[in-house]
């Protein structure tokens, strides 16, 4: 690492390591299974799709996993894999009462949850870089999840994968996945039936009922169906906003003695009413202070709604007992329609504003798909873990707009101002119809990858190689009248080398080089290349990292640096890429059980993120936007002693201090907050009840939760303020 602060940083994180790995080899390795006297809700061991090695199995804790799916290598145990991983389970999903991916993230140290430029959709800082919901992949396959808030009770696990990852999964068609890939593992039909019924009421009048169930059936219970439903709707701690979420989801599989299939379809109905907007800054020279924290200065026309179906298919095929081939296909249709009013702030001082009307309908359809053929062989005392796959993905959308700038109303962050809707003026501008919009974009993407994992020194040694080839065709279609107006049509091989080393038991140390892929950005209406798209953008990482498993205790430290190009409007006015953007940092990790019946789940992440070679003296070397220097978690569960069923967590969340932007004149300050839960198990009538409490920001802290979450954009999302949840679930 080029930065002293970061090496100092690095060797005290190694010597914390050693202690805590040190203090947990100490203890005999204990068995996995429960206490006699402690209460167990249904836990399944079950694959989550076609494959023959089904789920990785739960850490001790059970908070998260031992491994994750890595791209195109399948699962894998996270001490065997050159990349940094994390797998939450749906253990601690239920536990922390998540609502969506975004808030099983709270819990990832190297992950900030942000708002996607201009809508209410969940945005993802991971190693600095801006994910978007767009790009997470559902087992497996990008773009076929709702695209603007993933509802938690779909999924079975939620799998982070820090880092590039073009070869391990190919470009992210949203134009990200440089800091990071999500991965989200839907439910299947456990071993056990289970019957799960469960009632939540939170702050505002929320309330929610869910209902899961699953059976196997068939010869050795070969087939499984699992059926998910929700409905939740009500208000929420912010004043007068309203959510009301509907979704289904059905899991079938079937698993002979070569052949496994799977499939999934699912429904997501997403509507919000006077939802607490974004804030936009201009003309102001410092970042204001933050709004009451219950106070809603969102207009009371606003709505945004999202309807989501889609529908997966995979199998898995053993030709030998070395080789085993894969197919898998994708589809979804989504629909969204929106009527917005964002707050733009010219007064720091008092909170004037203003804020103007702003509709939008889209329409997306996505088909995508995959096959590969996987084996093992050994030439002389090496073995070989082979993989070859292609890929293909066709998206395109259908988007229509209205937007009247031109007639702002007055606004105001601490004392809102409310209008009645307006109708659109004469001058409004307008992009197609948006009673039936027409297409403005196509994404295709095609790839054939090739890797393999060599195991020497008795499987002390791992190295691993691959490529990717791929070609982006994009394609941008005129508002209106769907006649194409730009293509760019660009290939790129993308390499990667993984090295695992084992020198004593429980001890993994790794290095990889790997690289990541994305869509180049499109000149803006400002340039005089309007239109243009830049060819797709290149990020190279290189990190090296050690893992400790010490039987109940894990560790993980990594040291990465990643350069990514970046663009500009040069004096001349034209948008072009030059410069780039240098992420580089230290990520320390822990999870599992520090003694029996004390759950520790968190980390902490030092980032340098600046921007170099950006052509402006105002701009060199400054920070990106919205990255903090330091970001921490630290959460803790422990199971009372004497009050069986009975457990206590606790959660602190720490971001630094980041800016709105690139110049680096408005800083928002950092921030640190507390979450604390409570669950209890009981037994009624032979029932397994749970009673889960819970209290998000329980001291009410009134903070800028994120800064950004679209390049180029520095604009702030409120906290949101202290909010409680009750819920009970019964088994039966």
């Amino acid at each position: 690492m080029n930065s002293p602060a970061l090496r100092r940083r690095a060797l005290a994180l190694a010597a914390l390591s050693a202690c805590l790995a040190a203090q947990a080899q100490t203890r005999p390795e204990a068995d996995d299974a429960p206490d006699d006297a402690t209460l167990q809700t249904v836990t399944v061991s079950a694959s989550a799709d076609a494959s023959a090695k089904g789920l990785s199995r739960a850490y001790a804790g059970g908070q998260v996993a031992r491994g994750a799916r890595v791209g195109l290598l399948g699962t894998q145990d996270a001490m065997d894999t050159p990349f940094s991983i994390t797998s939450y389970t749906s253990e601690l999903i239920a536990d922390r009462q998540a609502r969506s991916v975004g808030d099983v993230l709270q819990n990832d140290p190297g992950v900030r949850v942000a708002r996607g430029f201009g809508n209410f959709q969940e945005a993802y800082f991971m190693r600095g870089f801006i994910v978007s919901s767009d790009d997470t992949a559902y087992n497996g396959l990008y773009g076929l999840l709702p695209r603007q808030y993933i509802a938690a009770e779909l999924f079975e696990r939620v799998e982070v994968l820090r880092g590039a990852s073009a070869f391990l999964n190919g470009a992210a068609p949203g134009g990200g996945g440089l800091g990071g890939t999500l991965n989200l593992l839907p439910k299947r039909a456990p071993n056990e039936p289970l019957s799960r019924v469960e009632l939540r009421a939170g702050s505002g009048g929320e309330k929610q009922a869910a209902l899961d169930v699953a059976r196997r059936f068939g010869p050795e219970q070969s087939s499984g169906i699992r059926l998910n439903l929700a409905r939740r709707q009500g208000g929420t701690a912010i004043d007068h906003e309203k959510a009301k979420l509907s979704l289904a989801a059905l899991g079938l599989d079937w698993r002979g003695s070569r052949t496994r299939i799977s499939a999934d379809i699912g429904w997501q109905d997403h509507r919000l009413n006077q939802t607490r907007t974004n804030v936009t800054l201009s003309g102001v020279t410092h970042v204001p202070a933050p709004p009451d924290v219950q106070s809603n200065f969102a207009q009371p026309w606003t709505y945004s709604d999202e309807r989501d179906v889609y529908a997966t298919l995979r199998a898995e095929h053993d030709a030998s007992d070395a080789v085993t081939a894969w197919a898998a296909l994708g589809w979804r249709h989504g629909q969204e329609a929106n009527s917005l009013a964002n707050l733009t702030l010219h007064n720091a001082a008092t909170g004037a504003g203003t804020v103007y009307r702003f509709d939008n309908t889209r329409e997306d359809h996505v088909r995508t798909g995959e096959i590969g053929v996987r084996g093992q062989a050994r030439t002389g005392g090496v073995g070989h873990e082979w993989v070859a796959s292609a890929a293909a993905f066709d998206f395109s959308k259908d988007n229509a707009y209205a937007m009247d700038w031109r007639n702002t109303l007055a606004a105001n962050l601490y004392q809102p101002v409310y209008h009645a809707q307006p109708a659109f003026g004469p001058s409004a501008l307008r992009g197609g119809d948006l009673a039936s919009p027409k297409r403005t974009g196509r994404t295709r993407l095609n790839s054939f990858a090739l890797g393999d994992t060599l195991s020497l020194l008795d499987e002390r040694l791992r190295i691993t190689l691959g490529l990717r080839h791929q070609r982006m065709d994009i394609r941008d279609y005129a508002y209106g009248s769907a006649q194409q107006t730009a293509r760019y049509d660009k290939k790129r091989t993308s390499p990667a080398v993984g090295v695992v080393y084992k020198p004593v038991q429980g001890l993994s140390l790794y290095a990889n080089y790997i690289e990541g892929l994305s869509q180049g950005q499109t000149a803006p209406g400002t340039a005089v290349n309007v239109g243009q798209m830049l060819p797709p953008y290149v990020s190279k990482q290189k990190e090296i990292g050690l893992k400790y498993d010490a039987g109940r205790l894990g560790l993980g430290l990594a040291f990465f640096s990643t350069t990514k190009p970046r663009s500009l409007l040069t004096a001349d006015k034209v948008f072009t890429a030059q410069g780039r953007d240098r992420h580089q940092g230290l990520e320390f990790t822990v999870f599992g059980e520090a003694v029996r019946g004390l759950r520790l789940l968190g980390g902490a992440t030092w980032l340098d993120a600046k921007q170099t070679r950006t052509g402006e003296a105002r701009t060199e070397g400054k920070r990106v936007i919205g990255v903090p220097r330091l970001q921490a978690n630290l959460g803790a569960e422990w199971d009372v002693p004497g009050a069986t069923g009975l457990a206590l967590d606790a959660r602190l969340i720490h971001t630094g201090a980041s800016y709105a932007d690139a110049a680096n004149t408005l800083r928002a300050p950092g921030w640190t907050r507390l979450d604390v839960g409570a669950r209890y198990l009981m037994e009624v009538a032979g029932r397994v009840v749970t009673w889960r409490l819970r209290v998000d920001n329980a001291t009410n802290r009134r903070h800028w939760a994120s800064v950004g979450g679209y390049p180029g954009n520095g604009y702030l999302v409120a906290a949101s303020p202290r909010r409680y949840t009750l819920s009970v679930s019964v088994d039966f």
